[in-house]
């Protein structure tokens, strides 16, 4: 069997691999094809003893590229330095079990990991790759893989507030529309008496004091959003506006009723500095 025809077999488990990982069905169409371009560049006469293992890894390694391009992400004081990305892409081991499907509860929860516990959680829990392969792809040790997946293990058992879930569905909508100057949806995501509040911080940097009406604050917000990247604002889903990878000012929500009934604009430094990233909710 030639590459293309070996590579075609297994694209739909490379795509079941990446969807899991970066939670975002396009983006893990692109990251397979990437891999693919990846084999066709070492060519038809390329020597891959472990054709699946090695478009495993290669898949993996770019996903974790995306998760790291994803910044700010919150430091996690376990990880260790060594957490770099590594170009060279040796052949895993051989066992590779795989299963077909990833539950509800895990989609809500991997917000919470590293990129590194990410994919040892779903590599090792959902479709059941050992350790040394995963040690072999993250270019750590099986030891220190199997802490991976342990803390992510305890992180995905903590429970997940449905209102805070349902909370973030609606913010994530609302700068989706936003972004895409979809003026008529902004409407219908925000209360009647919505409210946009920028406190003294944030005004200084350019933001609005007040913005009152729902029009008013649509108007505000069509088109606009684009520097906007999902956080939590304590514990609570929200977005902030980066610069160079630096927060700048958080667009704190509050929602009722599945309606946006207020933002308020934050640029405290100690608030900033506790934000953390959060996967959207799509």
């Amino acid at each position: 069997m030639d590459q293309t025809r070996a590579f075609e077999v297994e694209r739909p488990r490379l795509v079941r691999i990446a969807t899991q990982v970066l939670r975002d069905p396009e983006e893990a169409q692109d990251v397979v094809q990437t891999a693919w371009l990846r084999l066709h560049e070492r060519g038809q006469g390329a020597d891959i003893e472990n054709l699946p293992g090695w478009l495993t890894t290669v898949t993996v390694r770019l996903c974790l590229d995306r998760l790291r391009a994803r910044v700010p992400r919150p430091v996690d004081p376990h990880e260790p330095l060594a957490d770099r990305q590594v170009e060279t892409v040796p052949d895993p081991a051989e066992d590779v079990a795989l299963a077909d499907t990833v539950g509800v509860a895990l989609q809500a929860v991997l917000d919470r990991l590293t990129p590194t516990e990410r994919v040892a959680f779903v590599l090792h829990d959902t479709f059941g790759v050992d350790f040394p392969t995963i040690a072999g792809i993250l270019d750590r040790t099986p030891t220190a893989t199997r802490k991976l997946a342990s803390r992510a293990r305890a992180k995905v058992r903590q429970p997940v507030d449905p209102v805070r879930r349902a909370d973030a569905v609606v913010v994530d909508a609302f700068l989706a529309a936003a972004r895409r100057g979809e003026f008529a949806r902004l409407l219908e995501l925000l209360a009647p008496d919505a409210l946009v509040v920028g406190d003294d911080a944030a005004v200084q940097v350019g933001t609005p004091a007040r913005i009152e009406g729902r029009e008013a604050v649509a108007r505000m917000f069509d088109g606009g959003a684009a520097a906007a990247l999902p956080v939590l604002v304590e514990d609570r889903p929200g977005a902030a506006w980066f610069l160079r990878g630096m927060p700048q000012v958080a667009f704190d929500f509050t929602v009722e009723s599945g309606l946006v009934r207020r933002i308020d604009f934050r640029a405290e430094p100690d608030l900033l500095a506790r934000l953390r990233r959060r996967a959207t909710s799509g």
